[in-house]
């Protein structure tokens, strides 16, 4: 099984990361890969079992089903259930910590899943930075206003 955990702060209140994160159907308008996204058989974004299907700036399609959100936590989960890329029983999980002395977000985003034999690394490099830290670098700019 291969394990991702990426983390960083982000230099904006707490608040204002998880109002822009807790939009399951939002990561269209702020990270670089997605081209679209629509919640299917039109459920709310913030409903726990909903399904966005999305397409990425290179044309793939995914399916990820939404599993837990919390709002006290300021986390939530959610899973694979289509990809062309070998990414099989991928589970993400991202969470929100304050960091109180600067008025910061502590921001931990971490995946676990398996794949195709010799493709370990590879993966964990794609997940890790084309996900995780290209999503922390345009939070922080589509919460500073700066356009892609």
């Amino acid at each position: 099984m291969v394990r991702v955990k990426c983390s960083t702060i982000i230099d904006q209140p707490i608040d204002a990361v998880w109002n822009v994160l807790r939009d399951f159907n939002g990561h269209d308008r702020w990270h670089p890969a997605v081209a679209s996204s629509q919640i299917e058989r039109s459920r709310d974004s913030d409903t726990v079992g909903c399904v966005r299907k999305f397409r990425l700036a290179d044309g793939a399609e995914l399916r990820e089903q939404l599993l837990a959100l919390s709002d006290a936590e300021q986390s939530y989960s959610y899973c694979l259930l289509d990809t062309p890329i070998p990414l099989l029983n991928y589970v993400s999980h991202v969470r929100l910590f304050p960091v109180t002395d600067s008025d910061s977000t502590y921001w931990e985003w971490q995946a676990s899943f398996n794949t195709i034999d010799n493709r370990e690394e590879e993966l964990h490099n794609l997940v890790a930075n084309d996900i995780y830290y290209a999503g922390f670098n345009a939070i922080r700019m589509h919460l500073e206003g700066v356009t892609q």
